[in-house]
């Protein structure tokens, strides 16, 4: 699938965007919290048609109504058959601290016994067109993107996307480590101290997230909203700081954020501690930080009877994290590509 024959396209609107195909068979209507546990249900049997390794909890559906400024009622689409069920849905996500690029994300999917009726197709450009408008909206003069993830084996999503004028543009690998295998022990310069992630730290990590992703592709300030979003099955035992105690201002150098996402392991197969995010500020690379944060993350996650540590990267990220986690036995197992339309 080759890209468009440019990158960016126009970010302007069309006049009115339509809603998809009333022939379709299906009421169009923005999607509200109410709906959450029918959705849950609908992403469920995507999920396990698709044959993909993880699954979404109801509760993890219910925060993508949490937030002023992700704006369901204008921001989200159903397609409800006659018995009130939700076949197919939509959602765009545009986060509010975005500087450089601001981003506009595409999550929806259609019923497995919906498919090949041309739903998928008029949803995109639902979003597409909802996508532009927000884009403009944000009234920043700096670039668009409209962005999609596509999991390893859906070519027909991946058809979809190229057909709307998508590119294939980055690429994530997931990663697994065998929990049984030794964990080697890593010690820290002096002045260096691994801690225990606690609430009152919390702020200083996201500050300390957005200077060490500052120069990762892709990557936008996290707002104190979107910092603490998506956390319904986020870890605090599984979760640890570093911090640089050689003057009085204890900098955090490094951090490790997990998850404990017990509804994906029967589709996995195994247990797993997963590690959502980990960061080194860029003075305190090639001290070993990020492999002392990942071990002691792998140990924690060992106690608790975990058999897999698990992770996904950037296959381009600059730090050199994908050879810190080969080197510690990390393996790929999944993989997802990013399509763009760049604006």
């Amino acid at each position: 699938m080759g890209a468009p024959s440019s990158p960016f396209s126009d970010a302007r609107p069309s006049r009115e965007i339509r809603l998809p195909n009333g022939a379709l068979g299906l009421t169009w209507r923005p999607l509200e919290a109410a709906d959450a546990p029918g959705l849950a249900r609908l992403i469920a049997r995507i999920e396990e048609a698709d044959a993909l390794p993880y699954r979404t909890t109801t509760e993890e559906v219910r925060e993508y109504f949490e937030g002023e400024w992700k704006d369901p009622a204008r921001n989200s689409l159903g397609g409800v058959d006659t018995a009130g069920y939700v076949r197919a849905y939509a959602f765009v996500r545009v986060a509010p601290g975005d500087e450089r690029t601001v981003r506009a994300f595409l999550e929806g999917g259609v019923d497995p016994r919906w498919r090949r009726r041309g739903i998928g197709t008029s949803l995109l450009a639902w979003q597409t067109a909802r996508a532009r408008e927000v884009i403009v909206e944000s009234g920043k003069d700096v670039p668009g993107r409209i962005a999609a993830f596509v999991d390893d084996g859906l070519e027909d999503k991946r058809s979809i996307l190229a057909a709307a004028g998508f590119a294939a543009r980055r690429f994530y690998t997931d990663m697994r480590r065998d929990l049984r295998e030794p964990i080697p022990e890593v010690t820290l310069r002096d002045g260096l101290v691994l801690v225990g992630w606690r609430p009152d730290l919390d702020d200083q990590v996201r500050r300390a997230h957005n200077d060490a992703f500052g120069d990762h592709w892709g990557s936008e300030p996290h707002t104190p909203e979107t910092w603490v979003d998506g956390r319904t099955c986020f870890a605090p035992a599984w979760s640890f700081v570093v911090l640089d105690r050689s003057d009085d201002r204890t900098p955090v150098a490094g951090y490790l954020l997990s998850s404990r996402y017990e509804q994906d392991w029967p589709s996995l197969g195994y247990r797993e501690g997963y590690i959502d995010l980990l960061g080194v500020r860029q003075a305190w690379r090639g001290k070993r930080v990020a492999t002392a944060l990942l071990t002691t993350a792998m140990r924690a996650y060992a106690a608790d009877g975990m058999e897999y540590a698990g992770l996904g990267v950037d296959t381009a990220n600059p730090s050199g994290a994908f050879g810190i986690y080969a080197a510690l036995g990390f393996e790929p197992t999944h993989g997802q590509a990013m399509y763009s339309l760049e604006i």
